[in-house]
């Protein structure tokens, strides 16, 4: 079966296709060749979600699925939350929301936080929603040079490592993201197989 993610990042579509195992022909944006950007309006990951699907899904006709992912950290109230892709600013890179996320964090003794990721998927035009959601806690420097995003200063509750220590294998079977994702794919294999 073929489906369509929303996105334009590598990173996450490499993540997505690991977690799926091959039992999808899973295509990005740039795959499909739309280059458009999506404006994420909305105040929730649900919202953001939601947008993207829905805007490729009247774009195409074709069956896909987005996702939103929120880093909400206890000390700062839940930011970066909803605006963790821009944190730092509109055009600001992974490495200048991280370099901002540790310096409002400079000082702070409660250094819990989570990652919750909304999967937001349209097929034959009906909607579904799927999350995940890892608790851990916002290390004091960036440790590991993998994954991406946030990575480097999430360290998940139980482990010793951060996120960009693990390997992909080890981190997608605990991340928010590989959480989302598997319930998507249990679902679409449960009614398309």
């Amino acid at each position: 079966m073929k489906i369509i993610f929303a996105t334009h990042n590598a990173h996450k579509v490499s993540e997505c296709k690991q977690i799926a195992n091959g039992n999808l022909d899973i295509v990005s944006l740039s795959d499909i060749g739309y280059t458009d950007e999506i404006d994420e309006t909305g105040t929730t990951l649900e919202e953001n979600a939601l947008i993207k699907a829905r805007t490729i899904y009247q774009s195409t006709g074709e069956n896909c699925f987005a996702d939103d992912t929120g880093l909400e950290v206890d000390a700062l109230d839940g930011r970066p939350g909803v605006y963790s892709a821009r944190y730092a600013g509109e055009n600001a890179t992974y490495q200048d929301n991280v370099v901002k996320l540790l310096r409002e964090m400079q000082d702070k003794t409660i250094r819990t936080a989570r990652f919750r990721t909304v999967v937001a998927l349209i097929i034959d035009g009906k909607e579904f929603l799927f999350s995940g959601e890892v608790e851990g806690a916002i290390s004091s420097a960036c440790v590991g040079d993998g994954g991406f995003g946030y990575d480097p200063v999430f360290i998940p509750l139980g482990e010793t490592l951060s996120f960009a220590q693990m390997s992909p294998e080890a981190k997608n079977s605990i991340s928010h993201r590989g959480r989302a994702f598997q319930k998507l794919f249990a679902y679409l294999n449960n009614r398309y197989s």
